[in-house]
């Protein structure tokens, strides 16, 4: 099914008189499952880490690839209504520029980012790369998240599992991971911010570990891109993610994701703080 408003297209600004930036977070994009209404869930992280990327870049005219994004999701936005984004430079410079955003829709602050840009030096990398992804062909193009209990911001993407989905107890008693190759469904190239989207486009690993997970909500989100996608490393906008369950305990759940190009080169790591929600009494 075609997305009714691409990724793309949200990340069409408005600009403010104040030389904010301002965008809606469409109902679609909700994390909500997609048997109910989108305001049964919240705007999806993914698509607000992009937002901020994306305004930084706009606002300020960036030009440097970015290297590390942060996010911090202080109260969720409401969904059809304007977002506010007032990018900052914090610091110029020749090799390396820090940049912040703060969001906010009706004078409440939703959320909070940082940005480091910076250029590649001319040296080659010498990152090593991991064992290259399980053929995307071989891979049952059925093993996806489809069906009313899947979010609405998973019919943005196109899922190919290596064992999964795994959600609701498929990992218990085996190490929290799920694998999968993914992209956005429109099939655009994928660039910093569809890395923004797809680190956050799958469900808690740790809801893979029990048949009744906890309900959670992501407090922190940090991004580093290694290195920007290609049409080599990443053919019609498909990358190989592993997500991996860190922590879970005491309140709290910390996850990390990782992209892998496919020939194994590592194109982003992600590393995501949850808050585990109260039970409230039947």
């Amino acid at each position: 099914m075609t997305p009714p408003i691409s990724l793309d297209a949200a990340l069409a600004f408005q600009v403010l008189d104040d030389g904010g930036l301002s965008a809606p977070v469409p109902g679609h994009f909700s994390n909500g499952p997609s048997s109910m209404a989108p305001e049964k869930g919240f705007p999806f992280g993914g698509l607000l880490a992009a937002l901020c990327a994306q305004s930084m870049r706009q606002g300020l005219a960036l030009t440097a690839p970015l290297r590390t994004l942060s996010v911090q999701y202080l109260s969720a936005a409401r969904f059809g209504e304007q977002v506010a984004f007032r990018p900052r430079l914090l610091r110029g410079g020749r090799n390396v520029l820090y940049a912040a955003v703060e969001a906010e829709q009706d004078g409440r602050m939703t959320h909070h980012a940082t940005g480091t840009y910076g250029l590649d030096a001319a040296p080659a990398p010498l990152t090593p790369l991991h064992a290259p992804p399980p053929p995307l062909d071989k891979l049952d193009p059925k093993a996806t998240i489809r069906g009313p209990m899947s979010p609405h911001f998973a019919q943005h993407v196109e899922y190919r599992f290596d064992g999964g989905p795994n959600i609701l107890g498929g990992n218990e008693g085996k190490p929290v991971i799920e694998r999968t190759w993914m992209r956005m469904a429109d099939g655009r190239p994928l660039d910093e911010v569809g890395l923004c989207y797809l680190l956050d486009a799958l469900y808690p690993p740790a809801w893979t570990a029990s048949k009744t997970p906890a309900a959670m909500t992501t407090v922190d989100l940090r991004i580093d891109i290694l290195a920007d996608p290609t049409p080599q490393t990443a053919p019609d906008g498909w990358a190989f993610f592993e997500f991996r369950m860190l922590d879970l305990g005491l309140g709290w759940t910390v996850d990390e994701a990782i992209a892998w190009g496919a020939d194994g080169t590592p194109l982003a790591l992600s590393r995501q703080r949850r808050k585990l929600l109260p039970q409230r009494p039947a």
